[in-house]
């Protein structure tokens, strides 16, 4: 049984490992997204968890988006700097985190160093037909 549970997971973890290229934009390297955990939630039918890892060289930034789902997002590592619409840009160091309402306009997410990488891991919860991220037209 458990060594089904662990095959069973290492598919689904590959599954979204490959999937997570269409997180990436086009025309110019972009930060890497890893799903790390993709998971129905029992005790919440119709929504699921995800657990996401984004790692950010140096200078580089996501493009203006927004969550279908809600957020929660911890500074792993470096500095991030985050803005979402109708408030003022923040930078977070290693440690901080912050929360993104469903549908926020996320109009800011970039490493805020020049020199130094930067990681974060976003929580999310959202319905299993939901985007992760839906880029903003300008």
């Amino acid at each position: 049984m458990k060594a089904l549970r662990f095959c069973t997971a290492s598919l689904a973890a590959l599954a979204l490992t490959v999937s997570a290229a269409a997180f990436a934009h086009e025309g110019e390297p972009s930060e890497k997204v890893t799903v790390l955990q993709d998971q129905l939630l029992k005790n919440v039918p119709g929504k699921k968890a995800m657990m996401i890892e984004v790692d950010y060289e140096p200078g580089q930034s996501s493009i203006a988006h927004k969550h279908q789902g809600t957020a929660m997002a911890y500074v792993l590592s470096g500095e991030i700097t985050s803005q979402v619409k109708g408030e003022k840009a923040i930078t977070y160091k290693a440690g901080e985190y912050w929360y993104e309402p469903a549908g926020s306009e996320h109009l800011v997410s970039k490493n805020a160093s020049a020199t130094q990488p930067a990681k974060l891991l976003v929580f999310m919860v959202l319905s299993p037909d939901e985007k992760v991220l839906i880029p903003l037209k300008n």
